[in-house]
């Protein structure tokens, strides 16, 4: 299993952080490796919740279908998908910091069909590549929570 880990901080309270994270609605416009996300669910984001999302990745277009598993309010929730023979796992952890919020990301991918568990020695190469999409998502988010809180200051 390929594993990728890192944690930033935000100066904003938890609560708006966990909030800015999971708006699915406005995504789309706050990270710019994000095309496009569509909600598949009815409801607000929770367990269950599915959306489609499309990245531009090495200069094509890429959509995956992922689902919330786990989802625990202002704390942490874990997307997960299935593609290409492989399942992945993504895990937020959101933990105060006085009036500032760390921000834990784990990312894991599980190869599970045959070709994908031949082809995952070639995946440990793309883990420099995956922690560095997922860092400038996070700094896109991080970007405009600070700038919100500036905002109301």
């Amino acid at each position: 299993m390929a594993k990728v880990s890192f944690s930033q901080r935000i100066a904003c309270p938890r609560s708006e952080v966990f909030q800015l994270f999971t708006d699915l609605d406005r995504m789309s416009k706050r990270i710019d490796g994000i095309k496009g996300v569509k909600k598949l669910t009815e409801g607000p984001v929770g367990i269950g919740t599915r959306f489609s999302e499309t990245r531009e990745m090495f200069g094509k277009q890429a959509t995956e279908e992922m689902e919330f598993t786990d989802y625990q309010v202002d704390e942490s929730y874990t997307v997960e998908c299935d593609s290409h023979g492989t399942h992945y796992r993504s895990v937020f952890q959101f933990e105060p910091v006085g009036d500032n919020t760390d921000v834990n990301v784990v990312f894991e991918a599980k190869p599970v069909s045959l070709m994908a568990r031949l082809l995952a020695p070639l995946g440990w190469l793309m883990l420099g590549t995956t922690k560095k999409i997922f860092q400038r998502d996070v700094d896109d988010l991080k970007q405009v929570a600070e700038r919100t809180t500036d905002d109301n200051s």
